[in-house]
């Protein structure tokens, strides 16, 4: 949508939609720094068509972190709809956010660095993250799987956490992860 309420012609749809699959190759390779014209060319459009979109790089980065966000909080509704069981869909889902840490290489923490842990994308992002995480621990919890106590913002800061610790170390990742997931169960009742 255009400010106004109007809608996007779908060539403009297109063109935004290129320039962000272009940016986030180009951000996941070379960094938040990455050269705005490369991404324009990378997306077939001109440079003017790129500021028309974003004008500002912190804009681009915004709208490839918000579009990332909502691509992992759909992975957790598709895990949370499959045929796994609760545990297994949530230890999935902790594996894929895993992976996207590891490989957005501060994506993030530019994003939060440039806008601000307090601005309207962030904010839209954390909650829509921690929603999605929420949607598959709440059928782990009913089963008895999960604490009870444990909070999705908590488990998320555990995750990057282990991706922290996985820059010196790639390969322990799934690993570490796997000590996160067993400490989200409940202790055994003899210890309770």
């Amino acid at each position: 949508m255009l400010p106004g309420g109007r809608p996007m012609r779908a060539d403009a749809r297109r063109n935004r939609g290129r320039l962000i699959v272009a940016a986030r190759q180009a951000f996941t390779e070379h960094g938040p720094e990455a050269s705005l014209d490369e991404i324009a060319k990378r997306a077939g459009v001109g440079p003017g068509t790129l500021y028309r979109h974003f004008p500002t790089r912190e804009s681009l980065l915004a709208a490839v972190y918000l579009d990332d966000i909502e691509a992992l909080s759909a992975q957790a509704d598709r895990l949370l709809d499959s045929d796994l069981s609760p545990s297994e869909a949530l230890s999935a889902f902790l594996l894929i956010q895993l992976d996207y840490v590891k490989v957005k290489r501060g994506l993030g923490a530019a994003v939060k660095a440039m806008l601000g842990m307090d601005a309207p994308t962030m904010t839209y992002c954390r909650d829509t993250l921690r929603g999605a995480l929420g949607r598959l621990m709440d059928p782990a919890r009913q089963a008895g799987l999960i604490r009870a106590d444990v909070e999705p913002a908590d488990v998320l800061r555990l995750t990057h956490g282990v991706a922290m610790a996985c820059e010196s170390a790639p390969d322990d990742g799934e690993r570490l992860l796997g000590y996160v997931i067993d400490g989200l169960r409940p202790p055994p009742a003899s210890l309770t």
